[in-house]
């Protein structure tokens, strides 16, 4: 089977034309792309809202629980039976399984950052807006990033599973092997998913490490191991600091 699936994979008439992995490749990507940023533009500015007012904190849980629990392919083949268009029901379905993850590393980041760090920054006078985007935001960075990356992974599984519905990407060669007993297609499909989405996942984490500075990285290990508190509370309160600082530069 092993030697099968390489010759299927190593097969020059498998890399070109509107079936050949490029394509297909570049497919699956788009589509994870468009429902990924989709996702962040409606997951992080209301989990910023709800984690930095704490209002609606319980509905936010209820209904990311919800929407994790929707079924993945009668979602979509609902949508598609809806809409009747197999692209628009389907991102929009890729969107609705992507928001949870996102929504709630973003609510959990601005939660997670020391309350003593918040009462810091609004003692040294900041407003609300900048206690958000100058102290809550960089300490929720680390966790906000990791359901970035969550989402990302569901969404290159979830796009595989469209293919029932016509669309095109990887999904097809999974689904049009298994129409006919084309088991190494299927299997080679399914690798191709699976290297798509750790490469993706790697380029994030390389993102994340860049971002993030090293000092909230090993705040969150921290406050996830339950480690002593005062390292967190240092590097917030150094994030404080540095905000007032900037501000009297600017001013």
């Amino acid at each position: 089977m092993l030697q099968e699936i390489l010759s299927w994979l190593t097969d020059p008439a498998h890399w070109s034309g509107p079936d050949g992995i490029p394509h297909r490749l570049l497919e699956h990507l788009g589509y994870t792309v468009v429902a990924a940023l989709a996702a962040i533009a409606i997951g992080v500015p209301l989990g910023l809202f709800v984690g930095h007012t704490g209002r609606g904190g319980l509905a936010l849980v209820g209904l990311t629980n919800g929407m994790r629990a929707l079924p993945t392919l009668g979602l979509v083949t609902f949508l598609f039976l809806v809409l009747g268009s197999t692209q628009t029901s389907t991102l929009i379905a890729l969107v609705v399984l992507a928001v949870p993850p996102v929504l709630a590393g973003t609510y959990a980041g601005v939660q997670d950052t020391p309350r003593g760090v918040v009462d810091a920054a609004q003692g040294m006078g900041m407003t609300g807006w900048q206690r958000l985007w100058r102290v809550e935001v960089p300490n929720a960075t680390p966790l906000l990033l990791g359901g970035i990356r969550n989402a990302v992974l569901q969404l290159v599984a979830t796009t595989t599973v469209a293919a029932f519905v016509g669309l095109g990407g990887l999904g097809r060669y999974v689904l049009d092997g298994l129409r006919v007993y084309a088991y190494p297609k299927v299997a080679a499909g399914a690798l191709l998913v699976a290297a798509l989405a750790v490469v993706l996942d790697l380029l994030l984490a390389g993102l994340q490490r860049v971002i993030v500075p090293r000092g909230l990285r090993l705040a969150a290990v921290t406050r996830r191991r339950g480690g002593v508190a005062r390292e967190p509370e240092r590097v917030g309160t150094d994030v404080v600091a540095g905000a007032v600082a900037r501000e009297g530069a600017n001013g």
